[in-house]
């Protein structure tokens, strides 16, 4: 069995990427006229977390119970991106330590480490590889952060960092439209 596991942090969050990946691998089709516009293929099941914070680990993840009800020996979990499902090196090893204990394998379809056919293999180069990637997710997050940050103190000091734009409230509109019928225009 295939097995699908999708995750967003928020619920402004799309899973809509991460479900393009999906279909572009063949784990599931778009449908039109459906809500949802994408449903599971043959012999795929999937399971969602929307709104489920990264800082709670993948094993505890109400989804992530319904994966593990599912999997069987030799069935393969598949993920868009490693960090939806796993945020860190503790995480990731308890994911794949899990999947070692079940006989799953492991399978992510972008980034870094899409080019292993299972990350959960028990050898010292996959092992490696991931404690290399997984430390290298923070760091970049940490980076991005810290790069945002100076760029917003550099566009405040030439006065070109305002915000967003305020929204004019019904008060404001009414003397505005007073206004242009005062002279005339409308």
């Amino acid at each position: 069995m295939r097995i699908v596991y999708s995750r967003v942090s928020t619920a402004t969050q799309s899973l809509l990427r991460q479900r393009h990946i999906l279909t572009e691998a063949g784990l599931l089709i778009r449908t039109e006229g459906v809500a949802e516009g994408f449903r599971s293929a043959e012999g795929v099941l999937l399971f969602e977390d929307p709104a489920t914070s990264s800082k709670i680990p993948a094993l505890e993840r109400p989804a992530f119970a319904r994966v593990a009800a599912a999997a069987h020996p030799g069935d393969v979990l598949t993920v868009s991106e490693l960090f939806r499902l796993c945020r860190d090196l503790v995480d990731i090893h308890a994911v794949r330590d899990w999947c070692q204990a079940r006989g799953v394998a492991l399978r992510v379809l972008s980034g870094p480490l899409s080019n292993f056919h299972d990350l959960a293999a028990n050898d010292a180069t996959t092992a490696l590889l991931i404690n290399v990637i997984t430390a290298v997710g923070p760091f970049q997050r940490d980076l991005q952060n810290e790069l945002t940050a100076e760029g917003i103190v550099a566009a405040e000091a030439e006065g070109r960092y305002r915000g967003r734009p305020a929204v004019p409230d019904a008060r404001s509109v009414g003397c505005r439209q007073r206004r242009d019928e005062e002279r005339g225009e409308r």
